[in-house]
């Protein structure tokens, strides 16, 4: 009996010594946390950048930078052979200078010889290389590669080949002269990678990168943190020969709800957000689109064009043998609401009322566009013309779309049912949406075109009939010879002023069909905080923090 109490005690001491270790370790642990945060805290306060990521990020790989929220974080740490500035003109990069052949084929770019990749600490605390050309090449192929699966391999289409001539020239060879591809080329897609980082990780290269840019990955905790830190081997310098960034920090947050987003921005928790979202528009600004007063001392408020046009599209095409919405219904929508007071009452004044063609503001080829204005006499009159011809009495036009634009969509119902259509409005999730419209599912729908790169040729191109849909972002299986034939050659007119003048007359021909009521051309809208400055402003609402100081 004396033995096995013996060693029942022995085991209950064991344990407790155990749980006492553990305890230590969880006390340590729990210490070197609030040292952490302590540190991060103090740090917040003075040079670092913080924003929330609402929508998440799903990879910090170059290859995967389809959506905002990873091109943004992408943008800090990685860089290609050029980029844009804040006026969309093509600036040096990675590529210091470089020359176009005169038929437009032959891009030779010289490659700088002091961008350093950023020190990986699991090849020892000293390893780093500068970039080469090779870098491209493997680069490039990588975005082409069926295995790796990048949404981005389109941007090469049509390229015929590229090589490292040395270690400081590459070279591209186009299919065919295609004026934008330099704006291409300043895609996150087109960044340069490291072969031995990407070989070592595999597939967790998304989670583990290794750029050039003016930050370096520091830590990220998927859903809760990501934080990035100064890279010190960075090349660029600002005018007075400083190094960049300023800062030394960016630290993101994941909060998944705007309302909370805006709630720390308020008090002081967040140095910026941007955009503007229904749970806090009418708190923030004022009915004109101003900020409300009670903000101003504590708030910057900036807005530019955005290359970003909100849409009504339609399907031209027969769906299950039912036709589309005839030619004379899509232009009395056209005319039949006014976009000046839904951009007044809906938007509080943030965006332009659509009233060209598909090709948004920030763009010089959207001038002289012919499109529609409101006219609710005219559009009366196409109803009657349509119901004379057809026999259809009571027009029904059901448009589809998801509860983010709802208030559009039923201003619209309200305004077009006074001119004698019976508007239906179909909500449904955004995936399936997508989805269904890619398809051919949906005789109208709500779409948006956020610019690629910047040239107007990216929104003509969903006109294109080679590109209709699922291929090809034509949605509205539009099909014009004509517009065809300018499209194809755009291609060949280096003169940007010429070719603006051809995307016109593209986007008026194609206005004349109504394939789309275009709604507006929306603004980059930005809210920091006052200790904020260099925070720039872009027709492509790219973040760029490599000038951002906190004072």
């Amino acid at each position: 009996m004396f033995v096995k109490c013996l060693k029942r005690n022995q085991e209950i001491i064991k344990k407790l010594l155990i749980f006492k270790v553990l305890k230590y370790l969880i006390i340590v642990l729990y210490l070197s946390l609030l040292t952490n945060c302590s540190t991060l805290e103090k740090e917040d306060k003075t040079n670092v950048f913080r924003y929330n990521e609402h929508t998440n990020i799903s990879s910090l790989d170059p290859a995967f930078a389809k959506n905002q929220s990873n091109i943004w974080a992408v943008n800090q740490i990685f860089s290609g052979l050029v980029q844009l500035d804040d006026s969309l003109k093509v600036q040096p990069d990675i590529a210091q200078s470089w020359t176009i052949s005169d038929d437009g084929k032959v891009y030779e770019f010289h490659v700088r010889k002091d961008v350093f990749f950023h020190k990986h600490f699991k090849f020892g605390k000293d390893s780093t290389r500068t970039v080469k050309a090779s870098d491209f090449v493997y680069s490039f192929n990588r975005l082409k590669d069926e295995q790796v699966t990048s949404p981005g391999g389109w941007v090469l289409k049509n390229v015929q080949n590229y090589t490292a001539e040395n270690d400081s020239t590459f070279v591209i060879t186009l299919k065919e002269s295609f004026p934008p591809f330099l704006g291409l080329l300043t895609m996150k897609y087109c960044s340069v990678v490291p072969k031995e980082i990407v070989d070592f990780y595999g597939n967790d290269f998304r989670s583990n990168p290794i750029g050039t840019g003016p930050f370096q990955f520091k830590l990220w905790v998927e859903n809760t943190k990501l934080v990035f830190r100064k890279n010190p081997l960075y090349y660029e310098r600002d005018t007075k020969n400083i190094p960049l960034p300023y800062l030394e920090a960016v630290a993101i947050t994941f909060l998944p709800d705007k309302q909370s987003e805006f709630m720390q921005f308020v008090q002081g928790n967040l140095d910026f957000i941007s955009g503007l979202d229904t749970s806090y528009k009418d708190e923030l600004l004022l009915k004109d689109g101003t900020l409300n007063p009670k903000y101003k001392s504590q708030i910057n408020m900036n807005k530019s064009s955005y290359l970003n046009t909100e849409y009504l599209g339609f399907y031209l095409n027969e769906i299950d043998g039912k036709k589309p919405v005839h030619l004379l219904l899509r232009k009395a929508i056209n005319y039949g609401f006014d976009r000046d007071k839904m951009m007044l009452f809906m938007r509080n004044g943030i965006g332009i009322s659509a009233k060209h063609g598909i090709v948004p503001i920030g763009l010089t080829s959207s001038k002289n566009v012919i499109g529609y204005t409101y006219d609710i006499e005219k559009a009366k009159k196409l109803v009657k013309e349509y119901q004379k011809l057809t026999g259809d009495l009571n027009p029904i036009v059901t448009i589809s779309t998801n509860s983010q634009y709802v208030d559009l969509c039923e201003y619209i119902q309200r305004e077009v049912q006074k001119i004698g259509i019976d508007l239906k409005v179909e909500v449904m999730p955004p995936s399936t949406l997508k989805q269904a419209k890619a398809t051919g599912k949906l005789a109208v729908f709500r779409g948006s075109w956020i610019a690629d790169y910047p040239d107007a040729e990216n929104y003509l191109s969903l006109f294109y009939s080679k590109n209709f849909a699922p291929d090809g972002p034509n949605y509205f299986h539009y099909k014009n010879e004509l517009f065809d034939q300018y499209y194809e050659k755009s291609f060949s007119i280096t003169d940007d002023v010429k070719r603006n003048l051809l995307y016109q007359k593209m986007d008026s021909l194609m206005m004349s069909s109504a394939p789309i009521v275009p709604l507006y051309y929306d603004e980059v809208l930005r809210f920091s905080q006052k200790n904020v400055n260099g925070l720039g402003l872009n027709p492509i609402n790219l973040l760029n923090l490599k000038q951002v100081k906190k004072r």
